[in-house]
This record gives C-alpha cells, structure tokens and sequence, in this order.
C-alpha cells in the first residue's frame, strides 16, 4: 500500500507486562506496594465532579508547582510539569537534542530513550557500561548532542556519585545534560543542588515511585528558568493542556505530605535490604541497589528459567532478553509480604 511509504516507523517501547488476573504479585514495573499520601485521598474525596467539565489550569500556574517549588527552593518558573515523567523526557528530547551531533546515553539504561531519539529523528551513541555496569564518565566528555542518564541507572539500579556527574555537565556546557533522577528517593543524592551552577542541567523526577501515584501520570523537571520557557514553549505548541485536574490537585497535596513521602521511602529501602540478603543467601548476585528494585543473576540457574516459572506461582518480575543482561532479572521491592511469597516460590523454583 502506497500510503505505508510515508509512514513513520519505529520500534517501540514495550513496558512490562500489565496483568489483569487477580491475586498476582507484580513485581515488574517498579510501582510502589503502598497507597498514595492520606492527604491524597482527601483531596479526592473533595473534589467535585462538575470540575472535570472545565479545562484545567495552565500547568505552570497552579499549586502542584506552588508545591513543588517550594518543597526545592526553587522558583516556580524553574519547574515544569507533565503527563509523567516520560511526557516530560519526551518534550527534551524533542525541544533540545536538535544537533547533527549525536547524543549520549548508555547501552543499558532506560529502553525509552532510543525509541524518543528515532522517533524525533535525533543521531545517537551509546555508550558501554563498564564490566560492573557502572557508567564511565570518560565517555560523555567528547563532542556531543546533549547526554542524558538516569541516576540511580536503570535497570541495574547502580547510583553515580554527585562529584562525578558534575565532571560530565561541566565538560559538556554547549549542550544540555538530562539527569533522569526517577529512582532518586530510594538511596541516592540528586542533582539539584547543581542547577544555580550550570544552566544547561535538567532534572527530571516523577511521583510514580517513591510518591506511590503511578495511576495519576505526574511527573516534572526543575532546571534555569530560561530551558523552562522552552519546554513550556514547545508543550503548548504540542497541547496546552497536558494535565487533568484532578492530577494537578493531588500532586500538591502529594508533595505536602512530607512525612508519609518519607516514611514510604524508609520502609521501601529496609525491605530492599533484608530483599538482599535473602537473594544472596539463594544464590543470587546483584549490584548494589540505590533504586526500588534489585537487578539479580542466580549462579546455577538462568533468569528466563526462574522468569517463566514465577509467573507459574503468579508472580511477575522483569526480563529482557538483550546481550549483557539476558541472564538477569529486575524484581521490584513489593510489600515483605509479597517479598516472602517471591523467596518461597524461588526456593521451589531453585531446590525442587
């Protein structure tokens, strides 16, 4: 068919499964094992539904970043936010990696990013993880489009010190670094602290891990005033009205609720944890974790083994049948309760 000429082409993004059955374990898609803020299901419970009839406020004017800018010590005109952080990733890609010049992230990282690049026609390199999957600053120093990584690194969940990504954002000042601070919450130490210092950093975090609102799609970047504008300035050429109102309204109250943010956080990191020792103890090795999930490989037997026949106890974690990684498994920190049903089904898995 002639129109098929003229068609853009492209291999998608594939996220993990999403099943419907009851009374499985999901522990593939990094969400949170507990419920949003109580302050959350409070605003929810007061909103009425004659305001879903009214188009929401332009995002950049409302309390979510209010909220958000005072929660950073940052101005409001620092923040911009969107329908998750991959509408926010999405929009950088598209508004400041227009070079000839390709731009840098690693081969094993979060699999949107080429999918973004040969989407908006943007020349890329990867760039090889070192034998323990650590990132090699020295790579991002050379002439380039823009660099962009997540930290802590996904999927291995490895963290990058804040001393050594400063070396890549201050080699690479004609250009603009994404630092993709998804995992951040869990252990590690962000970036922002940077921004008044480099004026071409972006930061970009969302709330569908450590703020337990996968469902609600917010997510958000702090940078210098003037790469906002342009973001901004590119979103409302694209859809001025990117977010719903009620995602808008609980966002603040999510970022209100400090304590709970906090608390949730804690007890993710205690039973990422004791989730270590048990894996070691079965035979598994792993990097350090700075992130919701632990990224495992067990000596004797192979990951796509121990993958299908957990889903056969109705348990789900991640698998990619990709070089360098297709002998491990990204499991999600879930509740201890579903962390001892996984360590139970293992143990039949491994020793039956």
């Amino acid at each position: 068919m002639k129109w098929e000429d003229n068609v853009r082409k492209v291999e998608p993004y594939v996220p993990g499964e999403q099943p419907q059955k009851k009374g499985i374990i999901k522990l593939n898609t990094n969400e949170c094992p507990y419920p949003p803020a109580p302050m959350v299901e409070k605003k929810l419970r007061e909103m009425e539904c004659n305001d879903l009839r009214l188009y929401p406020e332009f995002p950049e004017k409302t309390s979510l970043v209010s909220e958000l800018a005072k929660y950073y010590h940052v101005k409001e005109e620092q923040i911009f936010v969107g329908v998750g952080s991959d509408d926010v990733l999405s929009m950088a890609f598209l508004t400041f990696f227009n070079s000839t010049k390709p731009i840098f992230f690693p081969d094993i990282t979060y699999s949107f990013y080429d999918v973004w690049a040969d989407v908006y026609r943007i020349p890329y390199e990867v760039k090889p993880l070192d034998d323990n999957f650590c990132i090699r600053k020295e790579d991002y120093m050379c002439e380039n489009g823009g660099v962009i990584f997540p930290n802590p690194n996904a999927p291995t969940g490895i963290l990058m010190g804040v001393d050594e990504i400063e070396e890549i954002i201050s080699s690479n000042q004609d250009v603009v670094v994404i630092i993709d601070e998804a995992y951040i919450d869990f252990g590690g130490k962000s970036c922002i602290d940077l921004i008044p210092k480099y004026d071409n950093l972006l930061i970009v975090q969302t709330f569908s891990k450590s703020r337990a609102m996968a469902g609600s799609r917010i997510g958000y970047a702090i940078g210098n005033e003037k790469l906002i504008q342009c973001l901004n300035d590119v979103k409302y050429s694209v859809n001025s009205y990117t977010m719903n109102r009620m995602a808008l309204a609980i966002g603040a109250e999510a970022v209100k609720d400090d304590a709970y943010f906090k608390e949730i956080c804690r007890k993710i990191i205690a039973t990422r944890e004791r989730t270590e020792k048990e894996l070691s103890a079965l035979g598994f090795t792993f990097p350090k974790s700075c992130a919701n999930f632990i990224f495992a490989a067990h000596e004797r037997v192979k990951a796509q083994e121990i993958f299908d026949k957990l889903k056969e106890h109705d348990i789900y974690v991640r698998y990619w049948n990709k070089a360098r990684i297709d002998n491990y498994l990204r499991i999600t920190i879930g509740t201890d309760e579903q962390m001892d049903a996984l360590f139970s089904a293992l143990k039949e898995i491994l020793y039956n």
